[in-house]
């Protein structure tokens, strides 16, 4: 048994010559971690990731209009990895989340991620387990490698599942690793008070006119690394997922949902472009506003909307790393009967990048407005929102 340490940046050039998916997950990210051997092709890595921030906010919670002061770790990972051979490896990613704020520490720890894969082929790999919804493209996009301060807070996520679910997806690259697919058929919203306990089919593609974007996830900046002009679009569906009138449980509603999106960065003389943006529609029937429904029926269960992203990164050092400004704005849509939730949110920010996404700083500062403010409901009504926040990835 041999303990190395690994970095998954050489991966980049051959990432799409059959590499074990464990690997391609990964590819281009920042972890460089700890492995074992294990004696001819088996190998485990440990890797882990930390985002402490501190946060200042208009309001508390929905039922508190208090400012909120509140340092907190956004996200706290300890990760294993590996291969059990050239075919089959796995990946679990442990997770205590938003430990600390608003007072509520010791967060319990729990899998975000468990599955193991099957890599056939390069056309041809197979994820079974718990894993990321290959849905949107932001969700898709490493948690600790965005473009802005994080992903939408909703907007990116479905109603059910959210942005992890159980079950199996096949998937690959074609053409050079230019078009990817993805065909996931998951759980979905499972429980005593749905109508039929039917199964969830989510299909994604994407193109990549220039470098190709070949791994399951993506990244939100190659950090002037790669030229990438990707559009992609992806469906989601679920057969009777609600009822129409909770009360006399008739009138079951289905769920479909689609996006489309485009990604662009491009490294120059000047400094490094990237812009970023996507639509989403989601639908379950307006079971939401029924005289009668569901009161467990998440709120963005009838959501559409739109964000986009652009930053600009500096060519040169600037003292002891790189900058990389950024700015973002996002419509949604909840389309409820009382008018509450639609907002738009419009922030300005930086990372600063001392050793790429392995260790860096960023900072954001949010507006965020709404169409109709919420007399009962302080998180409904217009507030700004500061945000800084430490990363550390090993």
């Amino acid at each position: 048994m041999k303990i190395t340490t690994r970095n998954c940046r050489g991966l980049k050039a051959a990432a799409y010559l059959g590499l074990p998916l464990s690997l391609l997950l990964v590819a281009g990210s920042a972890n460089a971690g700890v492995t074992i051997k294990a004696g001819g092709e088996g190998y485990l890595t440990i890797d882990y990731d930390m985002q402490v921030w501190y946060q200042s906010r208009g309001y508390t919670s929905s039922t508190s209009s208090a400012e909120l002061n509140n340092f907190y770790l956004r996200r706290d990972r300890l990760i294993f990895s590996g291969q059990l051979n050239s075919m089959v490896g796995f990946y679990v990613q442990t997770e205590a989340p938003v430990d600390g704020e608003q007072g509520f520490n010791n967060r319990n720890l729990y899998y975000q991620d468990a599955y193991v894969t099957v890599d056939q082929t390069d056309a041809m790999r197979f994820i079974v387990g718990k894993f990321k919804v290959p849905f949107t493209r932001e969700n898709l996009e490493a948690c600790l490698e965005p473009l802005t301060m994080d992903r939408a807070e909703v907007l990116a996520y479905t109603p059910f599942g959210a942005s992890r679910d159980t079950g199996v997806a096949m998937w690959g690259n074609l053409d050079n690793a230019k078009f990817q697919y993805r065909i996931m058929v998951a759980n979905g919203r499972q429980g005593n008070d749905v109508p039929d306990s039917s199964p969830r089919y989510t299909i994604r593609a994407h193109y990549s006119l220039w470098d190709p974007e070949y791994g399951y996830g993506y990244l939100g900046t190659y950090l002037g690394t790669k030229k990438v002009l990707t559009i992609g679009a992806a469906y989601d569906a679920q057969q009777d997922v609600a009822w129409g009138d909770f009360s006399t449980k008739s009138n079951p509603k289905s769920y479909s949902a689609y996006t489309a999106d485009i990604y662009y960065e491009q490294p120059t003389h000047s400094g490094t472009y990237t812009a970023s943006a996507a639509y989403m529609k989601y639908d379950t029937g307006n079971a939401i506003n029924s005289a009668y429904p569901d009161p467990n029926l998440p709120l963005n269960s009838q959501l559409d909307g739109y964000y986009a992203k652009f930053a600009y990164m500096f060519p040169s050092k600037m003292g002891a790393g790189r900058l990389q400004l950024f700015l973002r704005h996002e419509r949604s849509n909840y389309n409820l009967s009382t008018g509450y939730g639609d907002q738009n949110w419009d922030s300005v920010g930086f990372n600063y990048y001392f050793n790429g996404q392995r260790l860096k700083v960023s900072g954001e500062y949010a507006t965020i407005k709404f169409d109709k403010q919420n007399p009962t409901d302080p998180s409904q009504r217009d507030y700004d929102q500061a945000t800084l926040g430490l990363q550390l990835m090993f």
